[in-house]
């Protein structure tokens, strides 16, 4: 991963409305000592979110009844949906230690790519059984989370050393990130495209 965000065939995934694009790029140098208070620092974002949280569930939930009767996520609210994403994805990169640079306020610039097409129909069928089928996606990753866990773990010690996230665990944190985000995105109605099993 680097600098640029720019992934191979991003192109042209995105220009199927509803695929998710998602990398966080991977930096050189990162400090030693912001590893020991990033949650601390990013307390504000926790505090604002919580509320955001909020407002986003219940977008969801009116989402919900519009999908039912029009065949469509209405495009303000898929916005302000989106946008909470990009949020909560820029700040926990920078609470992860993946990246140094302190987060927006809102979806600014950040080294964290989350993009996707706004899909102007979805199914009226699928929002009663969509939990559903991503079950077997939580069990999965229930194991994948335990397994990014301990790849943090390992990965504080490496900056700690050496100032540097080790490059197969920052790829494996970004990849277990990415398939959760496109399993939320479809629990929370914003797509029809059925997530992959896969790390990438």
């Amino acid at each position: 991963m680097d600098g640029s965000m720019q992934a191979p065939g991003a192109g042209s995934a995105l220009r199927q409305p509803g695929v998710l694009d998602y990398d966080v790029a991977y930096p050189e140098r990162l400090s030693r000592l912001l590893i020991f208070v990033k949650w601390l620092l990013a307390i504000p974002h926790f505090f604002i979110l919580y509320f955001v949280g909020i407002a986003f569930a219940v977008v969801t939930f009116i989402a919900w009844f519009a999908i039912l009767f029009t065949g469509s996520y209405p495009r303000g609210m898929w916005d302000f949906a989106l946008m909470y994403q990009r949020w909560s994805q820029n700040v926990a990169a920078y609470y992860l230690l993946l990246r140094d640079e302190y987060p927006p306020f809102g979806a600014g610039p950040y080294p964290v790519r989350l993009e996707m097409e706004y899909p102007e129909r979805l199914s009226r069928l699928l929002i009663f059984v969509k939990w559903l089928l991503v079950l077997p996606h939580f069990l999965i990753l229930v194991v994948l989370g335990f397994a990014a866990v301990w790849a943090l773990f390992i990965a504080f010690f490496a900056i700690l050393i050496t100032g540097r996230f080790p490059g197969g665990l920052f790829d494996f944190v970004v990849g277990v990130a990415r398939w959760a985000l496109r399993v939320n995105m479809y629990s929370y109605l914003m797509t029809d495209v059925y997530p992959p099993f896969s790390l990438d």
